[in-house]
């Protein structure tokens, strides 16, 4: 009996501590939840009443506070989330070390390789199992252009932890010097000018004559070291005559022009340069309309475009003299025009293209 009376004495007592512990927290979360709402009226007020004037101070405060919170916890939490991707997928595949261009190195950072385009030399950190030939491969650059970007660095002995040198693109790396211009640069590194001026990460004194300020340096973009082997290139395209057959597009492209190529495709140069000091016709690559003949402020100078009705349409710029007219029907091997040196253009020369509708694409893979 006894425990019975303790029991509900107990309960009795639970519910009406309940019921007065619900009491004060409704009164004073109401009050709370009121007094909220009256400063956030008077804050709304205020702020209508000046009109906006104290919108800038507000606005500021929010930013520094969003900058504030960003550099503070942004790293933080950009470096857990790769490092947990790297890691995940290391994990699942096996890999250590080194997953899809990310790797982790010892204080637990992630290093990411861009793949967009380098504008001059980059400094890089060699890792376990590097060798020459496997930087190369890496950046995308022959083995000769890192040997001669690094010539104090005994390749034999390099070891991990040790930094290199990578230049932007195959070539030379060059100081400029009193009296250099971009010609006699060419020549001494068996290249053409051309090539040095469509690099887009070259800077000029003056963009019009391509002068050169002392002490700036230079990409030489296909240069060689002297005495050291040039890159095989085919040298001179066919001696094309014109053909008489239908004026529709075929898909298979012939050699518009003779001469000697001096500058193959690469990503900032979406053609083929072919140079003969003497000139020469330019010759359509196939049947086709032509759609462009005229001048143009892009660099082309005086250009020519085909366009062959298939998906495919060729560019011929640089052109002394031009042969035909927009809207006219061109036959493979019909004349457009003179090879010539307009526009952004240091000698004799044709640029030649071919188009697609998902971009450019190497001419020599195409040519017969």
């Amino acid at each position: 009996m006894s425990n019975i009376m303790t029991s509900e004495y107990f309960f009795s007592d639970w519910r009406e501590f309940s019921f007065q512990l619900g009491r004060y927290l409704s009164k004073h979360v109401y009050r709370a939840f009121f007094r909220f709402e009256k400063g956030k009226d008077v804050v709304t007020e205020a702020l209508y009443r000046k009109r906006g004037k104290y919108a800038r101070p507000f606005l500021h405060s929010a930013m520094m506070a969003f900058i504030f919170f960003g550099f503070t916890l942004g790293p933080k939490f950009v470096r857990n989330s790769i490092a947990g991707e790297v890691a995940a997928r290391q994990e699942s595949s096996g890999v250590g070390g080194e997953i899809l261009g990310a790797s982790l190195n010892e204080t637990g950072l992630v290093t990411l390789e861009s793949d967009k385009p380098r504008s001059s030399i980059v400094e890089y950190s060699v890792r376990e199992g590097d060798s020459l030939s496997s930087i190369a491969d890496k950046f995308d650059v022959s083995i000769e252009s890192v040997k001669w970007v690094n010539t104090s660095v005994d390749w034999k002995k390099i070891k991990p932890g040790d930094t290199v040198n990578v230049p932007p693109v195959t070539g030379i790396v060059y100081k400029v010097k009193a009296g250099d211009t971009i010609h006699s640069i060419a020549k001494k590194f068996e290249t053409n000018a051309q090539g040095i001026v469509d690099f887009p990460f070259n800077t000029f004194s003056d963009d019009e004559t391509f002068a050169l300020a002392a002490g700036q340096t230079l990409i030489v973009p296909d240069g060689v070291m002297p005495d050291a082997p040039a890159p095989t290139l085919p040298r001179y395209a066919n001696v094309l005559t014109p053909d008489a057959g239908a004026v529709s597009g075929t898909g298979s492209f012939v050699w518009p022009a003779f001469g000697r190529i001096t500058q193959p495709f690469r990503w900032y140069h979406k053609g083929l340069d072919i140079a003969n000091h003497d000139g020469g016709a330019i010759l359509a690559s196939d049947a086709g309309t032509v759609i462009v003949s005229g001048w143009a402020n892009t660099g082309y100078g005086y250009h020519v475009i085909v366009d062959h009705g298939n998906g495919y349409q060729t560019l011929y710029a640089h052109m002394s003299a031009l042969s035909v007219v927009a809207g006219q029907r061109v036959a493979r091997g019909s004349v457009l025009g003179q090879m010539g040196s307009t526009g952004r253009s240091t000698g004799t020369h044709l640029h030649y293209e071919i188009r697609t509708g998902s971009g450019n694409v190497d001419p020599l893979g195409y040519l017969k």
